[in-house]
């Protein structure tokens, strides 16, 4: 299986609500970016569209306040013949704050489900 690839991230003002905790919609966006940042490189084969995210499930553990610096530890735990389940920790000193799991098909030009080129799998290896 794949190694887990770590993001750094701080929590900015524009983050927050007026309590100072990030809302809770940032942890996706702040997942997207680290699932970005896992998958840069990759290169998806001409004619193929790529992957589209399925379905999303955030649980919040601990709030993550204005100024927190955490990491996104980024991990694919099941792998199938067109979809991947993504596991996604957010982690401040040691301390979960939330786990985000995300199912992302891979789909080829005609917007149908597709099997994930072992190109692909290499590369996220």
């Amino acid at each position: 299986m794949t190694k887990t690839h770590i993001f750094n991230f701080a929590v900015a003002y524009a983050d927050t609500d007026a309590f100072g905790i990030m809302y809770h919609a940032r942890y996706i966006e702040v997942g997207e970016r680290a699932r970005s940042n896992w998958s840069r490189g990759v290169i998806i084969p001409d004619g193929d569209a790529g992957f589209v995210v399925r379905e999303v499930n955030v649980k919040y553990m601990h709030p993550l306040f204005l100024n927190d610096e955490f990491t996104v530890e980024t991990k694919p735990v099941k792998i199938g013949a067109a979809s991947m389940m993504i596991e996604q920790k957010f982690v401040k000193d040691g301390e979960i704050c939330a786990i985000m799991n995300i199912t992302i098909a891979y789909l080829g030009s005609d917007m149908r489900p597709k099997a994930i080129p072992e190109s692909i799998l290499n590369a996220l290896n």
